[in-house]
């Protein structure tokens, strides 16, 4: 029998009186989110368009990324924070570029922080896209969740577009029995915490639609909704949407944000997968991540399984955040719009990992680094937007002159 309301918040309250050194661990770890962050699908399963006939097309010049792989380099030899980093390129075809620096390996697993977005994005509009589901983006969650609250008017489209009125990271510090979202501890129930999120209204919250607010519960609610919509568990969902089509090898959500130290570089090491942390909670790989960046790129193709509809991917890019009345940011579903470079959208994460796109060019590509002691959290998101994807602007605008 479901928990009543009044003992859930009593039984999940204890987020808000842990002792110093935990309640620090955990407000570091999460504040560094928000420091780094500034600024089976649709069923289809046809092939992408091909080439047509038996003959082999000439072969394209590939772009020179000798100066990316030079400044990536420079970064990492210059800096006291970052023992590594790696990257990759890709475009419709797939991979064209990877290159590994310092003690990074083509192998080596990160935790994503906000770079898990994108592919929690990816699985809400995947459920949405199956026909055996009932889940819609634009359905208030009140009408799917089995209980009630104050914020029960509230789309997936909003939360995942942090303008639902849920006041965001920001607010970290109010959040009070809404922490249960952090928490790996097993006793910790991840619809009775979206319960709580739903039902116990923040101070400063605000209508939907009216204002931009990152992250924070406001996501954890989209996960919630999806997972109650589909009889599923939110990692049911990743895998039958985005790891089973794309044949990805290390692709998962867990919660280490209580303790991130606990955390070894290895998936065994991961803990809170039965509470995952939806706004920035998964672990991957290069080539795993590089198979989600790619589908944006090829009208949302996995090999040849369509997991997500061209009409998807674009409403995802879709400016939902710069058109709100107050703090206005230009934000779609998961991707930052880059206003100064025209068709440029990332997603970067607190622990270094960024993930971008440029569509007018056709690629994509993706960062991976893993300090998790938020020290200097912002550096390889400035890296990528002020030098990295210019350089790869240039090397792919010498090969299409």
């Amino acid at each position: 029998m479901r928990e009543d309301l009044e003992s859930l918040i009593t039984r999940y309250t204890m987020f808000s009186s842990l002792g110093p050194l935990s309640r620090l661990l955990m407000f570091s770890a999460i504040l560094a989110l928000v420091a780094g962050c500034g600024g089976g699908g649709s069923g289809n399963s046809s092939p992408p368009p091909s080439n047509g006939g038996g003959t082999t097309p000439p072969t394209d010049p590939k772009p020179d990324f000798t100066e990316v792989d030079e400044t990536f380099q420079t970064f990492i030899d210059d800096s006291i924070v970052f023992d590594g980093i790696s990257y990759v390129v890709v475009d419709a075809t797939g991979t064209l570029h990877t290159a590994t620096f310092g003690d990074h390996t083509a192998d080596t697993v990160v935790m994503l922080a906000s770079t898990s977005k994108v592919p929690a994005v990816m699985t809400l509009m995947a459920l949405e896209e199956d026909s055996d589901s009932s889940f819609s983006m634009s359905q208030p969650i009140g009408e799917v969740l089995p209980f009630n609250g104050v914020y029960a008017d509230r789309t997936p489209a909003q939360l995942v577009s942090n303008t639902s009125g849920i006041p965001g990271l920001r607010q970290l510090g109010l959040y009070g029995p809404h922490l249960c979202q952090f928490s790996f501890e097993e006793s910790i129930d991840f619809e009775a915490c979206g319960q709580i999120m739903l039902s116990v209204p923040l101070p400063d919250s605000h209508d939907a639609g009216t204002i931009f607010d990152y992250g924070g519960s406001q996501w954890q609610l989209a996960g919630v909704t999806a997972a109650v919509s589909a009889n599923a568990t939110w990692n049911q969902l990743v895998d039958q949407y985005l790891v089973t089509p794309c044949e990805l090898e290390v692709f998962t959500f867990g919660n280490m944000w209580e303790n991130l130290f606990l955390w070894d570089g290895t998936p065994d090491s991961l803990l809170g997968q039965s509470n995952p942390n939806i706004e920035g909670g998964a672990i991957t790989t290069l080539a795993d991540y590089a198979k989600l960046l790619q589908t944006h790129l090829n009208g949302g193709y996995c090999g040849e399984t369509q997991i997500l509809s061209e009409a998807a991917l674009t409403e995802m890019r879709a400016d939902r955040g710069g058109v709100v009345a107050e703090d206005p940011v230009p934000y779609g579903m998961g991707w930052w719009i880059d206003t100064d470079n025209p068709g440029v959208y990332d997603d970067p994460g607190a622990f270094g990992s960024v993930s971008f796109l440029d569509i007018e060019r056709g690629f994509g590509g993706y960062v991976a680094i893993d300090d998790y002691t938020g020290i200097d959290a912002d550096a390889p998101a400035r890296l990528v937007r002020r030098d990295i994807i210019p350089l790869l602007q240039s090397a792919f605008d010498a090969v299409a002159e």
